[in-house]
């Protein structure tokens, strides 16, 4: 139980993977500190033992558990760290290689557009050039030709083919069409740089790198130093040798191009006057004084770029520097925190062993579990507590000490970083104006010369063609004027046409409006004298319906008197059976004629009912038959003056067009 709550941190997996240098060295370095095992008081049980031995292990246990959480997060920081250091040398690996496939390829383009393809199978292969990443690749950048860059090619066979001055003009000018490589890649080398934040680790992943790139990644991993030292040797052999191919062809072109004047100044000479010589002279004078301006002026650019990538390689050094110190410093505060813990949990047990040491805190040898009767604190023990926390302090004194001589040179380092930004941000005008731009402009002015004086040529023609177009166009005007005043005849005889046929559909619809007005006017009338015979017949209906009321209530009165009759003739005498016989038939007529008259006024009533129905539905078939024509009417008098108001406005617009041509 003593080593559960030791200040000695195992070597197994509760042990932070710190930097394995540094932990090997601490390894060796670390003394074992010896803690006094704790005391139990008296207990009545085991139970009771078992509970406070328990108490102790989880007390240990929490201690253990938040330093090893605390240098969990510690380390996932370091890591977050280091990917992203990662993924940013890996950004500056693809760009770097893009960037120079891509000068290769133009390079060696400009070499197919010079040199003869003739001689391009008797050349050497060039090295290989590393699988190059696509324009998905961290930062969207013009992706670089697929094409394998063709092999250099010898000078005598260039200079044997290249003769004729035309053939000169269009290597000029396909020389003129070919892509530079950006300028100052460097640029974009230095700018992507890891994020200082850390609040920004909870950021949005990067995006995924292509096959190339992944290829390009794997083979710089499983390859070693010396293999890519002597692929980029023969990368770099390979561009030098290029180049040079190039600058001593533009030289041999220069040099044709003296020739050639001075060949045509000769010829000329022999036939122009004096005045065209000397002009000739001058101008050759002045054209070789400007070349070699422009010679000048290119050997003080190279000489500026040449500094500014001196420059920028500074900086790139600083910028590691920087970096390396930055790590210096982060191994020293991953120490300081070592430290800290381990002084924190030295602390602990020092102050647990001075209280136990001023409460005289002693202990039976049955509770202790020990052999010997009361056991008391070694002092000894304690003192080489007291020089081990000493000694851990002296330490984390000087490694601070370290630690703000790092942070005074970091800042000095920042301070030299941003001094050489701003030499490179504060280059002079000249520079920038012997821009790849600027020069391209320069070798394009005798082309254009040339062009000017196609231009002029090509002007006069057009010249001449913009008479003839001018001349034709006067005679298509003549036609069509005639055909205007033709058709200007024509469309004022429709006119009148139309406005003849306007009057005649007006009259017509005059004619039909007085007939519908006439209808309406007698449909009105029969209207009234209708409605007052249906009121009459109805009221005669009534009529009949109350007489046959009134004949039915005589009938039934004419019945009663003859049923007390025959009743005073059954009271009277001798023939009471015979007039019962006649009073009980008569009763069963009365009742047939009864039930006869009834069915008869159901039967009055339902044909009563059937002829107001018929009459309702003629008259709703009538109404509706109104309706109708009236619908009719108007919808033929909004179709006449639709189609007057449309002929109208086609006139009104025919007679505009007329009076305007």
């Amino acid at each position: 139980m003593s080593g559960a709550g030791g200040g000695k941190r195992p070597s197994g997996g509760d042990s932070p993977p710190g930097p394995p240098e540094k932990k090997t060295k601490k390894e060796e370095k670390t003394t074992t500190t010896l803690i006094e095992p704790i005391r139990i008081a008296g207990v009545s049980s085991t139970e009771e033992m078992d509970m406070k031995v328990l108490q102790f292990k989880n007390k240990k246990l929490c201690e253990r558990l938040e330093q090893r959480q605390a240098m969990e997060d510690e380390l996932r920081e370091k890591i977050e760290k280091l990917e992203k250091r990662q993924a940013t040398d890996d950004t500056t690996l693809l760009i770097v290689n893009r960037y120079w496939t891509q000068l290769e390829e133009n390079v060696n383009i400009l070499r197919k557009y010079i040199e003869p393809e003739s001689t391009a199978a008797s050349a050497p292969a060039p090295p290989s050039a590393l699988p190059d990443a696509t324009p998905t690749d961290t930062i969207s950048l013009a992706s670089p030709l697929v094409t394998v860059p063709p092999p250099p090619l010898p000078e005598a066979q260039g200079e044997t083919e290249l003769t004729e001055p035309q053939q000169q003009e269009n290597q000029l000018e396909d020389h003129q069409e070919v892509p530079h490589p950006p300028a100052r890649s460097e640029e974009l080398l230095t700018t992507v740089e890891p994020p200082q934040d850390s609040k920004t680790d909870t950021s949005l992943p990067p995006p995924p790198l292509s096959e190339n790139a992944k290829g390009f990644l794997t083979m710089l991993e499983q390859s070693s130093e010396e293999e890519l030292s002597l692929h980029l040797q023969d990368r770099m052999l390979f561009s030098k040798e290029a180049i040079a191919h190039l600058v001593q062809v533009f030289d041999r072109l220069h040099s044709r191009i003296d020739d050639m004047c001075r060949a045509v100044q000769a010829a000329v000479a022999e036939d122009d006057s004096q005045a065209d010589i000397r002009l000739n002279r001058s101008l050759l004078d002045e054209h070789v004084r400007l070349r070699d301006h422009a010679n000048l002026l290119q050997g003080r650019h190279h000489k500026m770029s040449m500094e500014y990538n001196e420059l920028v390689d500074k900086v790139t050094s600083a910028e590691t520097k920087v970096s390396e110190m930055e790590t210096a410093v982060e191994d020293l505060q991953w120490d300081i925190e070592k430290l800290r813990n381990r002084e924190q949990k030295l602390n602990k047990h020092l102050a647990e062993a001075m209280e136990q040491l001023k409460s005289g805190y002693s202990s039976t040898g049955s509770s202790g579990g020990l052999a010997g009767g009361q056991i008391t604190l070694n002092i000894q023990k304690f003192e080489s507590l007291n020089a081990e926390l000493e000694h851990n302090q002296e330490l984390a004194n000087s490694r601070m000490a370290e630690l703000e001589k790092l942070q005074v040179e970091l800042q000095e380092a920042v301070r030299e970083s941003e001094k050489l930004k701003m030499d490179l941000r504060n280059i002079p005008e000249e520079v920038v104006k012997e821009t790849s731009e600027y020069k391209c402009l320069q070798s394009q002015f005798s082309l254009l010369y040339n062009e000017s004086l196609g231009v002029k040529t090509q002007l006069d023609e057009a010249r001449a063609l913009l008479l003839t177009a001018k001349n034709a166009h006067l005679r298509q005007i003549e036609h069509m004027e005639s055909d205007e005043l033709s058709l200007q005849k024509k469309l004022r005889t429709e006119v009148i046409q139309l406005e003849d046929t306007l009057a005649q559909v007006r009259k017509e619809y005059e004619m039909l409006r007085i007939e519908f007005e006439q209808n309406l006017a007698a449909n009105e009338q029969a209207g009234p004298i209708n409605r007052e015979m249906r009121h009459l017949i109805s009221s005669l209906q009534n009529h009949n319906l109350q007489l046959k009321g009134d004949v039915q209530r005589y009938k039934r009165k004419l019945r009663e008197t003859q049923m007390e009759i025959n009743k005073l003739r059954c009271q009277s005498g001798d023939a009471g059976v015979l007039i019962l016989e006649e009073t009980t038939s008569d009763g069963i007529d009365v009742r047939k004629e009864e039930d006869e008259d009834q069915e008869e006024e159901e039967e009055r009533r339902k044909e009563l009912e059937r002829q107001r129905a018929r009459e309702r539905e003629r008259e709703r078939e009538a109404e509706r038959e109104r309706e109708r024509e009236r619908e009719r009417e108007r919808q033929r008098s909004d179709e006449l003056k639709r189609k007057d108001s449309d002929t109208l406005k086609m006139l009104r617009v025919e007679l505009k067009k007329a009076q305007e041509s």
